[in-house]
């Protein structure tokens, strides 16, 4: 009797080994996603990309596993309109997220788009948005459990503490539990993997590090301010902590990945939503390091502002040990990841939302190692700037070796913090909450903008001899077709902009808006407030104005 229970307990083994083993392999299963955005992470922050100061072994072994991008590009040098460009496959412009104040609804995603969450739904997927939303807040109709995610947990504004945190899972608030925030992020991965792994998932694991504000563990800390020595700002320090601490932590996912036999199956991307705050951060310094050979940081659309790190993994799939240096663009992985599905476009008309194109391209050949010399030619668009978008404000246009690029003047990207930020900061320490949008929002800039410069990428990717006067006619032509995108994305912007601000008055008709002197009491910055101004007897509604207006 004994012998043969243990027969079939040796055959019940070995088919469920089989079964494992077809399961990771079967050419005809979908396979799952996992697509991981780090938030201010720059060019020179990974070991792989070049940094000998940094150890990021778990990143740096994926790239050795696929393929590492040398020519990836952001949408935006922005967070907002950045993860715009990447959950909808299109121009952020057209999505209506342009600028990252929440208050102003500038961050939204109109309700017409459909996100990342919404195709891979409906295709047969389970669907997270983990980590950091900043796509629309202070509303529930934005927020990612709405937009096609199964699963939200993370947060809706645009900065967190890292260790006094208050995330939402899906409506339901979760208090900070003494977890260091971006060990609580991968944690949730780990058990959204280990909750659906009978089913095809699709992750959207948005990290906040190394984004401010500047946290990290004591003892990472005190590594890298041991390794950096006493001429390196703590800045900095912190930063290659944050970095470290996330990199390990991904190696924590990407184990489970493998111990649940999901390994072979799963296609992982990781890249970045703009480049790195190279500024002085208020507390610790300068952030200035490593960056590559590029000039600029966050903001620019200068290569050091969207030119991004970016690794692309499929064992079995995308060859390995690779390097690409094709130029690629953040709206393309979308339809990318969209076309392992079989689905290249998606509809739910459950949700009233209809497919419209994307305005990035399918890449996987290209990844697969097939050749595609036509994505080498074919035109990159940026633009960005405060509030409503300028023609030729910080603005850039790559084909081929050749990048045109308008600096814009100063007025163009200036912010009112004091009227912008309050918000934010109380996001940074407090729950979730509702409020109405402030309406109001300036006319665009019409200020003649500086001229172009002209940059040859392939031999001054430091972008710093202008060679505008030696190419007019190319100078021409770059000018002419990027005044035509952008003839075309304003439009849709307007239409968006129009379509957010109608939602929004439509779902405060009937509801109670939070006092903003209340609300905001301890978050006003009164440093920017006129001379005399006295915040314990000065109304800041009557400093601050423009706060949820009826405009």
């Amino acid at each position: 009797m004994k012998m043969v229970q243990r027969i079939v307990l040796s055959l019940l083994l070995m088919n469920t080994a089989d079964s494992l083993t077809a399961r990771e392999s079967s050419p005809s299963a979908k396979p799952n996603i996992l697509f991981i955005l780090a938030d201010d992470l720059g060019w020179g922050d990974l070991r792989c990309y070049g940094n000998p100061h940094i150890d990021t072994p778990c990143l740096d072994q994926l790239a050795a596993q696929g393929i590492r991008l040398t020519a990836h590009y952001s949408p935006s040098p922005l967070c907002s309109p950045a993860r715009a460009g990447y959950l909808t496959g299109r121009y952020n412009h057209r999505t209506g997220a342009i600028d990252v104040p929440s208050n102003r609804g500038l961050d939204r995603i109109d309700l017409s788009e459909q996100t990342f969450g919404d195709h891979f739904r409906s295709a047969g997927y389970s669907t997270a948005l983990i980590g950091k939303w900043h796509n629309g807040l202070y509303c529930r109709d934005y927020l990612p459990h709405h937009r096609g995610f199964d699963l939200f947990f993370g947060f809706a504004n645009g900065g967190q503490d890292y260790f006094k945190w208050n995330l939402l899972h899906n409506d339901k608030p979760v208090p900070h539990d003494g977890r260091y925030l971006t060990d609580a992020l991968n944690d949730e991965a780990i058990s959204f993997i280990g909750e659906h792994d009978r089913k095809p998932f699709a992750i959207f694991l948005a990290h906040h590090a190394p984004h401010s504000p500047l946290q990290a563990p004591e003892e990472l800390i005190a590594k890298y301010r041991k390794r950096l020595g006493k001429d390196t700002s703590q800045a900095v320090a912190v930063t290659y902590a944050m970095i470290e601490s996330m990199d390990a932590g991904l190696g924590r996912v990407f184990q489970t990945l493998k111990d649940k036999h999901l390994w072979n199956n799963t296609v992982i991307v990781f890249t970045s939503d703009n480049g790195p705050m190279l500024g002085k951060d208020a507390l610790l310094g300068s952030q200035k390091r490593f960056n590559g050979e590029f000039s600029g940081q966050k903001q620019d659309t200068l290569e050091g502002g969207i030119r991004v790190p970016c690794i692309a993994a499929w064992p079995g799939h995308i060859p390995e040990g690779q390097i690409l240096n094709t130029p690629v663009h953040g709206c393309d992985w979308l339809p990318t990841l969209l076309s392992l599905t079989g689905n290249q476009q998606s509809n739910d008309p459950g949700n009233n939302r209809e497919g419209k194109p994307f305005d990035g391209t399918n890449i996987m050949p290209l990844l697969l190692g097939n050749p595609a010399p036509e994505l080498s030619q074919r035109s990159l668009m940026f633009q960005r700037n405060r509030y409503a978008p300028v023609q030729h404000a910080n603005a850039a246009i790559r084909e081929g070796q050749w990048k045109l690029y308008w600096p814009g003047d100063a007025a163009t990207m200036t912010k009112d913090s004091a009227r912008d930020n309050p918000s934010y900061l109380r996001g940074i320490t407090h729950a979730h909450w509702e409020m109405p949008l402030d309406r109001q929002l300036a006319p665009p800039i019409a200020t003649t903008q500086p001229q172009p410069n002209l940059y040859d990428l392939n031999t001054d990717p430091e972008e710093r001899h202008d060679v505008a006067a030696k190419h007019p006619e190319l100078v021409k032509s770059l000018t002419q077709k990027h005044d035509a995108w952008f003839r075309e994305v304003i439009a849709e912007w307007e239409t968006s902009r129009t379509a957010i601000i109608n939602n929004d008055r439509i779902y405060w008709n009937n509801r109670i808006a939070p006092e903003p002197a209340a609300l905001f009491k301890d978050f006003w910055l009164w440093k920017f407030a006129p001379a005399g101004s006295d915040p314990e007897t000065t109304d800041p509604l009557s400093v601050f104005k423009g706060f949820w207006s009826n405009e």
